[in-house]
């Protein structure tokens, strides 16, 4: 007591030095700003990434430099713009709703010119990924046709109404809990695609964690997840932790991931494959972490979900016969050869589930409940994505998946002789991902090979390309051609001067966008991007 007194006569002492609203005015700003710094650091942007923003927004309002960045996004817009670019195929587009119906013949005609400019080829195996069952099986056309046609306008939001399509839901879901290995306590629902069943995932358990009193939240997630995940960070408000991957492995890292975990981790994260490299994380092991923490495990299966269950290797452990697993996505119009869009979003038990649903017990307009983001939903998309697993079915799945896997191997084998490429990870499910040597510009390969008339995917930090194999794919020879233009691609780069062709072309603009610092530009980028596909043409 003796020390406290003293202590305390000394603070008095020293303090009555100082102008008391000096004081209560130093004490204030140090609060605010304490305070301000700490929501900072609990937030889901961050203290780094809220000075580096107020950093390079002060800088861009340099007019100077505002004009040079200007510039550059002109140019960039232009040549982004010219990407788009589509023949002219009709002296008239539709800025108005007409005012008298143009006839279920003028319909029909200009559908029939709209269809003639899909492209490129993706039925002749030339696109990554993008579209995954082959056209050549007629009676499954027809049959999807006539699916669509009987339940276009049901809509499972009045299940009392449309009961056919609410037990169809019922049904998918409940054969992809056992396709998962689930029990009889696995639920979920199903959605318009990867990207929504992610959004549910990360709602559902970002909720589980609020209720549990817990006002910030953090998921922690390997950097090769799917850009999703960012994306329910953003709407959601939840603070992403980003661990890296393996160099060698590309799986994400367990130890950075275990030193992430804090009380504000709703959702631990693996993929099985991820997209960049097609790597399966080790989920075993990120669910002993989850089962440790207390913390749900999601495994993002978007890609895997339908091919993993029926390969004859049943070595990878990834769905809910892994302790620890609490939720899982999977895309049913990936390799389940649904039509766009259907996936689903999977739950250990009930109460899990729970936190997806939504509830307003006092809306005016009555009780309303749902249980994914939408209220009406497209009853055909859940009609279109029951027939086609009946009509695959097991068998039709396990010979699917025996022919992604022996094509993805056989181009990763074949990419491993050729000089100069390197490739990112095993590529042994669904995806060959690889980077160039130093002397192998990356950029004018993807270039080249956009000129032969493949669409790959271009992928940063590592810089690299990767293929995803489709059913489209596996057509005979397909493979072989693959490499030797691959192969061409990389003598080509090596002996051939650069054109300014290549330097102003879509693949070199997006090799450097990967070195700007300042990310907000490359926001910018994108959002010219997707201003140019609203974008109508010009009358002719």
């Amino acid at each position: 007591m003796e020390v406290l007194t003293v202590a305390k006569d000394l603070l008095v002492t020293e303090l009555q030095k100082y102008n008391p609203i000096a004081l209560i005015a130093t004490t204030f700003v140090m609060t605010y700003v304490l305070t301000n710094l700490r929501h900072m650091q609990l937030d889901d942007m961050g203290i780094r990434k809220r000075i580096s923003t107020w950093f390079f927004t002060t800088v861009k309002r340099v007019p100077f430099i505002r004009r040079m960045i200007d510039k550059q996004l002109d140019e960039v817009k232009m040549e982004l713009e010219k990407s788009l670019q589509i023949p002219d195929h009709t002296t008239e587009y539709f800025r108005t709703i007409p005012v008298k119906s143009v006839g279920r013949e003028e319909v029909l005609r200009l559908a029939t010119i709209y269809d003639h400019l899909e492209g490129p080829a993706f039925l002749e195996g030339r696109v990554s990924g993008a579209v995954f069952n082959r056209e050549d099986d007629k009676d499954e056309r027809e049959m999807y046709e006539e699916v669509f046609g009987r339940f276009a306008w049901s809509n499972p939001l009045w299940p009392k109404l449309f009961p056919g399509v609410r037990i169809m839901e019922a049904e998918v879901v409940r054969m992809c809990c056992n396709m998962m290995n689930g029990d009889e306590e696995t639920c979920g629902t199903m959605s318009t695609g990867g990207s929504i069943s992610i959004l549910l995932a990360c709602l559902a358990h970002r909720n589980r964690l609020l209720k549990r009193g817990e006002k910030y939240t953090e998921m922690i997630v390997p950097s090769s997840v799917h850009a999703a995940f960012f994306k329910a960070a953003e709407t959601f408000r939840i603070k992403v932790r980003k661990i890296p991957v393996d160099p060698v492995t590309f799986k994400v890292d367990l130890k950075q991931m275990r030193a992430a975990i804090n009380s504000r981790t709703c959702m631990l994260v693996g993929s099985a494959p991820n997209f960049p490299f097609g790597t399966v994380d080790d989920i075993e092991a990120i669910g002993q972490l989850g089962l440790q923490y207390d913390i749900p495990v999601h495994v993002d299966a978007c890609l895997g979900g339908f091919l993993l269950p029926f390969l004859e290797d049943d070595a990878i452990r990834y769905d809910f016969r892994v302790p620890g697993v609490s939720s899982i996505s999977a895309d049913s119009h990936k390799y389940g050869l649904a039509p766009k869009g259907s996936s689903v979003v999977l739950y250990k038990n009930k109460e899990l589930l729970h936190n997806q649903y939504f509830c307003d017990a006092d809306w005016q307009g009555g009780i309303y409940a749902s249980a994914t983001m939408e209220g009406s939903r497209a009853g055909h998309n859940i009609a279109l994505c029951w027939a086609a697993m009946l009509y695959h079915a097991q068998d039709g799945y396990k010979a699917n998946a025996k022919k992604i896997v022996e094509t993805t191997r056989k181009i990763r084998d074949g990419l491993a002789e050729i000089k100069g490429i390197k490739l990112q990870g095993p590529s042994d499910v669904c995806i060959v991902s690889w980077t160039t040597d130093d002397n192998v510009e990356l950029y004018r390969f993807h270039n080249y090979m956009k000129e032969r008339h493949w669409q790959l995917n271009g992928l940063q930090f590592p810089s690299g390309v990767h293929i995803m194999v489709t059913m489209n794919h596996t057509h005979p020879g397909l493979a072989e051609e693959f490499i030797a233009d691959c192969k061409a691609a990389v003598e080509f780069v090596r002996t051939k001067p650069v054109s300014e062709s290549d330097k102003k072309s879509e693949a070199a603009i997006y090799g450097l966008a990967q070195s700007i610092p300042d990310r907000s530009l490359v926001h910018e980028f994108a959002h010219s991007y997707l201003d140019a596909v609203y974008a109508l043409p010009e009358q002719s």
